[in-house]
């Protein structure tokens, strides 16, 4: 394998153990170890579940000597916000945050008027070196554990439902992860991350796993994976051109895993599942924006379960590639509907704020 396409994080000391991190029976193993009864476990994972509290401070159903012991073993403090930024009328919301041993990483919140959908990380970097995404350039720092990934969610659910987000209090539906980072690259964690959402609370946050899309550039084995995890969350494919030569430079990946094999199986996980998967597509000016691609691409999906999500690239500063002309994107979806694939164009959110993933986390 080629070194640009080494998955493997770097070694580095390992954040510390949060409840977040264990499955229901290894919180019980955990308090015992502790002294305390097996049942606090159930208690804590209900606060900080249910009711969105990390401070054992104020839980007065645990015993007063117990809580801070209790805290420091298994709700340590993992995620420190550096900042907020927000814009579209503060409908959208970045945060960067800083981990235990000061790297940096990124989520989004973004307000709709049927839905509030967070988009979280996965990896500090990436590693899969494409081009013209931001993070991509960074190259890879480290995964996230679980608790990290999850105390994303939890934190951000938290400012949502106490009314700390413009348009009132309100609660998290959906959960992408297309943040910083490739989530198959860290895939036990990620779907460990995944049941810790959708778990009925006090497992987890009851997110509907239906509202959960899991993105990749396309890693074939994980996919397939996934495939036997049996479960009902989105699958997104970063596509971004549909022949080979040009995917080869934009998505290295491809290098390894070609697109009829990326597609192949994601027709596996549409098939065992039932579910659309979702085709990302950054339209790029005159990179992969053309016609004739559109047509090519229509092709390759045309008759399967998909859905195209154009999005219009949101460029970083002083790089060469930018967002496609608006009669292009305008042909582009013409030419993908007239072979009858569903498509939409992404809201083009976050814009003002560095809204493309990995642009704050750079700056700082």
């Amino acid at each position: 394998m080629p070194a640009e396409l080494t998955f493997a994080a770097p070694r580095r000391a390992k954040p510390p153990r949060h409840l977040a991190d264990l499955s229901p029976q290894e919180r019980k193993d955990a308090v015992t170890e502790l002294g305390e009864k097996p049942f606090r476990a159930k208690q804590l994972a209900q606060h900080y579940f249910g009711r969105l509290e990390s401070d054992t401070s104020g839980m007065t159903d645990l015993p007063a000597d117990a809580r801070e012991r209790l805290g420091e073993a298994l709700l340590p403090k993992l995620l420190t916000p550096v900042k907020h930024i927000s814009c579209d009328g503060g409908m959208t919301r970045k945060t960067l945050w800083k981990a235990f041993d000061g790297v940096m990483f990124e989520s989004v919140l973004m307000r709709y008027p049927e839905r509030a959908t967070l988009c979280v990380s996965s990896q500090a970097g990436c590693g899969m070196n494409c081009p013209f995404c931001a993070t991509g350039q960074q190259g890879l720092t480290r995964n996230l554990s679980t608790g990290e990934i999850v105390d994303q969610v939890v934190a951000c659910a938290r400012d949502l439902e106490r009314g700390n987000v413009s348009g009132g209090p309100g609660r998290i539906s959906n959960i992408v992860f297309m943040g910083m980072g490739e989530p198959l690259a860290n895939y036990k964690r990620v779907l460990e991350a995944v049941r810790r959402i959708t778990d009925p609370v006090p497992g987890g946050l009851g997110i509907s796993q239906r509202g959960v899309t899991v993105s990749t550039v396309g890693l074939v084995p994980a996919i397939d994976r996934l495939i036997a995890e049996r479960m009902q969350v989105r699958l997104a494919i970063s596509l971004h051109a549909p022949d080979d030569e040009l995917r080869d430079e934009l998505v290295p990946v491809n290098t390894r895993w070609k697109v009829d094999e990326v597609l192949d199986a994601a027709w596996r996980y549409a098939d065992t599942t039932g579910r659309r998967v979702s085709i990302e597509y950054a339209l790029i000016r005159d990179i992969n924006d053309q016609a004739w691609r559109a047509d090519l691409l229509g092709r390759l999906l045309k008759g399967h379960l998909a859905h195209v999500n154009l999005i219009p690239l949101n460029p970083t500063p002083g790089s060469k590639w930018t967002a496609s002309r608006p009669e292009d994107e305008r042909e582009f979806v013409r030419r993908l509907e007239a072979h009858g694939v569903p498509v939409t164009v992404r809201d083009t959110r976050g814009q003002e704020i560095d809204g493309a993933c990995g642009q704050l986390a750079a700056q700082n």
